[in-house]
């Protein structure tokens, strides 16, 4: 016979205390823990409270902003600014749940402008902590208010600027469960930063300044230029801005602006990944998902591309009322944002060398994207340095023809110049090379170990890994060949056969027209045995067995599911690196020269096609410095 278990004293008081729960009357809650509970929905911590406060100063046709933090926001925010004011009978009002100036009907819901439009920030403020307003309409008296616990206060006169000043302190002082959660005051000190550098990036033309402590911290100037990208380089800081390119597109009645990082200074961590819609900060993977697609064919690995974009388009086609953060959005036609922002990212990193403003002369860095991508004047980053290279406008066609490669026989000549009797010591000081400026990968001089190609351009020394670059060349060739449906082919003379994997003879048959369509005849020849016939047509010599069974697993692992442009990129970017030059080929100058050209000419030249860079710039300062000249 089996015994139940005793029950514990806990256990039947948990469960009489639960049932007592289940059959309790339904009642209405206190109004104070009603407007608690809602704060707790706004109000998690002091930066989102920083974050409302900031959007009323925003929304109020401020120019000037100026924000206080005292142990992080715990002790005391306060957030001044220039703006439109309160008028003195609409200061308690302000302070009540759901009362706002910003919306009347659901249209103006649906079409809100404004950063805020809830009315409900100051009220749960003022239930979680204590909550002063100070301020002064033009032509107006000014008035002050104050409130805590979910209390108003009495209206009182006061002096004051035209504008608000609104002062929280001791938030959760009163609500011990809630201030624990809270972190240290330098942690919450970081994340109220945050939010003043996303308020400062989405609205250049304010002017901000930060005190923490009784210390000024920040301070950013307002950004008169029309596109305000200089403000996004001065929140950033000089390591970003001096790897960033500018972002400017217009696409019917979507506009994208912003600063994307070249592939090369990607990092491990998504350390700079801001994205706003309509001067909001915002998360959103379709627009997370257009970025990286637009990263996809220069980027190395698992890393993380470094960004901030600004979004505008109509009011209508962005919903904003779907998170109480207001922190989401919901587009009406999330796919053409996604095509936008794709699009105008692609066109940023896509600029040849020969059609790019500059070359930074710390390596493959450009600061001017293409005509369609900014077509604004160049912003004054503060990256732009006196030395950098000047690009000539002249059009490709014009470039090509001036070009006059380097002989062979010019190598014996640079070889006599350096001779100990060429020059007497006095002139063994720097001789300048003048490379025309259509070609700011400058002239070949050498190839060293039969890996890289050593140039000298009006910076100094450009190294180029001249199978990366090749690689790229070759693979933008075969996508324009690929758009335009004129890939071309190379027959065999003689059909080269191989032994077969089951997975292979299934990739022949279940791709026969992918594979047609890439350049190769692949058919097969006995059981286990597949013989190729013909190849795309590449500009160098590939192995066929080995080129054939790399496109054959590559067709092998993406399945069916996909379709065939999806495919693409990968597919294109196996033949062009079994089709490119190789380590240890020797090349002439002249062969060296024309690579430098093509990659002037080639769409994101600055990359292989696995992201690794393709070329570096060593500047004349760098080697002065290594030899200790001028010291």
């Amino acid at each position: 016979m089996m015994v139940a278990p005793a029950e514990s004293p806990q256990l039947h008081a948990g469960s009489v205390a639960r049932d007592a729960r289940k059959w309790a009357s339904i009642r209405p809650l206190p109004e104070t823990l009603i407007s608690q509970i809602a704060a707790g929905e706004v109000v998690e911590r002091p930066a989102s409270a920083l974050r409302e406060l900031l959007d009323n100063a925003l929304d109020a046709g401020s120019s000037r902003i100026v924000v206080r933090l005292a142990q992080g926001g715990l002790d005391l925010l306060s957030v001044e600014d220039d703006g439109g004011g309160i008028a003195a009978d609409e200061l308690a009002l302000a302070l009540t749940r759901h009362a706002t100036s910003k919306i009347a009907t659901l249209d103006d819901l649906e079409q809100a402008q404004s950063l805020g439009f809830r009315g409900e920030a100051l009220a749960a403020m003022a239930a979680v902590a204590e909550v002063d307003i100070v301020s002064r309409r033009a032509g107006q008296p000014g008035a002050s208010i104050g409130a805590a616990a979910g209390r108003i206060g009495t209206l009182t006169p006061a002096a004051a600027a035209q504008g608000t000043v609104v002062t929280v302190r001791r938030l959760f002082h009163d609500l011990p469960a809630r201030r624990r959660f809270l972190r240290s005051p330098p942690t919450e000190t970081g994340w109220c930063v945050e939010v003043f550098k996303r308020a400062a990036m989405a609205h250049p033309h304010v002017a901000f300044s930060l005190w923490q402590d009784g210390r000024a911290s920040l301070q950013y100037s307002a950004d008169d230029s029309a596109a305000g990208l200089q403000r996004l380089a001065d929140v950033l800081g000089r390591s970003f801005a001096e790897h960033a390119l500018p972002v400017q597109a217009q696409m019917g009645p979507l506009a994208v602006r912003g600063l994307v990082c070249r592939p090369t200074a990607a990092r491990a961590r998504a350390e700079v990944q801001q994205l706003f819609v309509n001067r909001r900060w915002v998360r959103d993977r379709v627009l997370a998902h257009g970025v990286r697609a637009a990263y996809a064919d220069v980027l190395h690995g698992a890393l993380q591309p470094q960004y901030v974009l600004l979004i505008e388009l109509p009011p209508e086609r962005v919903d904003v009322n779907v998170h109480p953060a207001k922190s989401e959005v919901r587009f009406r036609e999330s796919q053409a944002v996604h095509q936008a922002v794709f699009h105008a990212v692609q066109q940023a990193l896509a600029p040849a060398l020969s059609g790019r403003t500059e070359v930074n002369s710390g390596g493959p860095a450009a600061e001017g994207a293409s005509a369609t991508a900014y077509r604004g004047s160049r912003p004054n980053l503060p990256f732009a340095t006196p030395g950098m290279l000047r690009q000539s406008a002249l059009p490709l066609a014009s470039r090509l023809q001036a070009y006059a490669p380097l002989e062979p026989s010019h190598a014996g000549h640079l070889a006599e110049s350096a001779s100990p009797n060429a020059w007497p010591s006095e002139q063994l000081d720097r001789q300048a090379t003048t490379v025309a400026p259509s070609q700011p990968l400058g002239q070949a001089i050498a190839q060293l170990h039969g890996i890289y190609i050593l140039a000298q351009n009006n910076q100094g020394l450009v190294i180029v890994d001249m199978h990366a670059a090749h690689e790229r060349v070759v693979y933008e060739r075969l996508k324009t060949a690929w758009d335009q449906r004129n890939l071309p082919t190379q027959p065999l003379l003689i059909p080269a056969g191989f032994a077969a994997s089951p997975q292979e003879l299934g990739a022949v048959q279940d791709h026969a027209e992918t594979l047609q369509a890439l350049g190769f005849d692949v058919a097969a020849s006995g059981p286990a045995s597949l013989a190729v016939r013909s190849l795309p047509g590449l500009p160098g010599p590939a192995d066929p067995v080995r080129l054939a069974r790399a496109v054959l697993a590559d067709l092998a692992e993406f399945g069916t599911s996909q379709t065939l442009e999806q495919r693409r990129n990968t597919l294109l970017s196996t033949i062009a690196c079994h089709g490119a030059v190789r380590a240890n080929r020797q090349l002439t100058l002249g062969e060296m020269n024309a690579l430098l050209r093509d990659m002037e000419a080639t769409e994101r030249s600055d990359q292989c096609n696995h992201g690794r860079p393709t070329w570096r710039q060593v500047s004349l300062d760098e080697l002065d410095a290594l030899f200790l000249r001028g010291r």
